[in-house]
């Protein structure tokens, strides 16, 4: 890696993207700390400090939300569109068709992705105005304080769009992504510092332990990142009598998958429990009890919230890759060309035998994802140092989009040095 880089950083065209890219970075970590008005600063530190289930969240906005800036509902909104549009390919045959068309159809369904950020902003820039209001951090509550505060949410959200849309541009990764990156380190100071805290308590059983799994859980997931089962493809020569191949490929089936995105899917599902538990504690008698039950049981540190959340992951893993990986479809695909997977027959064998393969390795990947999600929490209640874990999301993310900047970093070196080669030939 480190090899590349420095390859990389000296062939202009590369070093002028990479630095593209940083200084794009810097514009996005100014434009999350510029605060809007009109809010309680010390209530808003006060309820991120004991909400846990809050911090999460913040965890993926950089602190943006903590500090409620113009960044603060994020890349949430254009990331739901983008999952919903990718479902949406796979069921809607107009819009499967579309995806077929090379450039011209990436770029309509990127156009139709923003479209869809629209009222997904506004409503999760309402929710969030929803929120911090009935937790009284707002100064004042006027119609024009409402409609001011959401169109600043909604157009941050549409900026930090942009500069993602720029960095894709410089073709050393994902804007959307490294922006999530960034978001995610930047709360590294913080965690170191809780870090050296936690030294000068002497605690070193501790401290060496949590580095040992931290360790474990990153090298686990670029293994189970780069992890694909392949399964031989052959094409039959023009000598049918003979058996012969023309020749054969690999068909790669990763063994994560679905990425991220059912941890997306379920972080949103797992807060709901301990917000609807803070709504009924405020209607007194059952309801309120109810509400201190949820409130009391779905902390990160409990049994049932790592439960719940363990469950969603795995559900949300098993969904999610059923809308992107159709074996039905692959095995007509691979039929019409003349391929076929030596020993199964073409056709709905085929497509039963991958859609064997692939439920197993889903599996493996939804357990794994589970794991990922729950283990930073059981490890540092365990250890009583919570405030050092980054997440194990935070992880799968940092180390996922790493590897996808370093491959892409590599393709432009090649690519550069081959022309370089055919030049002087």
């Amino acid at each position: 890696m480190f090899k590349t880089l420095k390859t990389a950083l000296k062939i202009p065209e590369v070093r002028k993207s990479i630095i593209t890219v940083l200084l794009l970075i810097l514009v996005y970590r100014i434009f999350a700390h510029i605060p809007l008005p009109g809010i309680d600063n010390e209530s808003l530190k006060s309820l991120f400090s004991s909400n846990q289930l809050l911090g999460l969240v913040n965890l993926f906005s950089g602190g943006s939300l903590s500090r409620f800036s113009v960044a603060t509902v994020g890349l949430g909104p254009y990331i739901t569109s983008s999952i919903i549009m990718q479902m949406l390919v796979s069921i809607v045959p107009s819009l499967e068709e579309l995806s077929k068309e090379g450039m011209y159809g990436y770029e309509k369904i990127n156009k139709y992705t923003k479209f869809l950020t629209l009222p997904i902003a506004l409503l999760q820039s309402f929710g969030i105005y929803f929120l911090f209001s009935r937790q009284g951090l707002f100064k004042s509550h006027t119609p024009f304080d409402l409609i001011v505060t959401i169109i600043t949410l909604m157009a941050g959200s549409f900026i930090l769009m942009w500069l993602g849309d720029l960095i894709t541009e410089q073709n050393i990764g994902q804007g959307i992504s490294i922006l999530i990156l960034a978001s995610i380190l930047s709360g590294l100071p913080s965690s170191f510092q809780s870090f050296l805290l936690a030294l000068e308590s002497g605690n070193f059983f501790n401290i060496i332990f949590f580095v040992l799994m931290a360790g474990f859980v990153v090298g686990g997931v670029v293994l189970v990142d780069l992890a694909v089962r392949k399964i031989e493809i052959a094409y039959a020569s023009s000598s049918t009598a003979s058996h012969q191949y023309q020749g054969s490929s690999f068909l790669p089936l990763k063994v994560n998958q679905a990425g991220v995105i059912p941890i997306i899917f379920a972080v949103s599902l797992v807060l709901l429990p301990s917000f609807i538990g803070n709504y009924l504690t405020q209607l007194g008698g059952t309801p309120s009890q109810i509400g201190y039950f949820l409130i009391d049981n779905f902390q990160t540190s409990s049994f049932l919230y790592n439960v719940f959340y363990f469950m969603l992951v795995v559900i949300f893993t098993f969904f999610y890759t059923a809308f992107t990986f159709n074996p039905e479809k692959i095995a007509e695909d691979l039929k019409s060309r003349g391929g076929f997977i030596p020993g199964i027959r073409p056709g709905k064998a085929t497509a039963k035998y991958l859609n064997r393969i692939l439920t197993r390795i889903t599996l493996i990947g939804a357990v794994f994802l589970g794991l990922i999600a729950i283990l930073p929490n059981i490890v540092s209640s365990f250890l009583n140092i919570s405030s050092l874990a980054i997440g194990g999301t935070g992880v799968l993310i940092v180390v996922s989009v790493i590897i996808e900047s370093i491959r892409q970093i590599e393709a432009q070196v090649v690519m550069r040095e081959y022309d370089k080669i055919s030049t002087n030939y």
